[in-house]
């Protein structure tokens, strides 16, 4: 009998990404600040960041793992020890925009989803299954 394992290594046989999901328009966004999408049930925080060197579009869970309330969208965006992040309006703890760690306690980290703009329009696909 043949092993699964191997032909589950076979890049031909590997799971496809998900697709690609329109959830709002760059005139949606606000400069600076975050506003919130709801993806196949999930509310997402979007941050765009047009001054910023490099990439401009940040995504993470809105849902504050400290609090349980699903605020991150409304956190401040700053800079903490060179990296850009937001502060949890209600417990002040700070996450890294580009991969949701909470610099004070990485156990608290928030889901950060791949974001991009097509054209005008912003999307987002669901982060990979861990």
């Amino acid at each position: 009998m043949r092993s699964n394992a191997a032909t589950a290594l076979r890049p031909d046989t590997a799971p496809a990404a998900a697709p690609w999901q329109p959830v709002c328009t760059r005139r949606d966004l606000v400069a600076g600040s975050g506003v919130v999408a709801l993806v196949d049930g999930r509310q997402v925080a979007l941050f765009y960041l047009p001054a910023a060197n490099g990439q401009t579009l940040y995504a993470l869970d809105n849902r504050d793992p400290k609090s349980g309330a699903n605020v991150i969208g409304r956190g401040i965006v700053g800079h903490l020890a060179g990296e850009l992040v937001v502060a949890a309006p209600l417990y002040k703890q700070h996450f890294r925009l580009r991969d949701g760690a909470c610099v004070e306690s990485p156990e608290q980290s928030l889901q950060a989803w791949p974001v991009r703009f097509n054209g005008d329009a912003v999307e987002l696909r669901p982060p990979a299954a861990d």
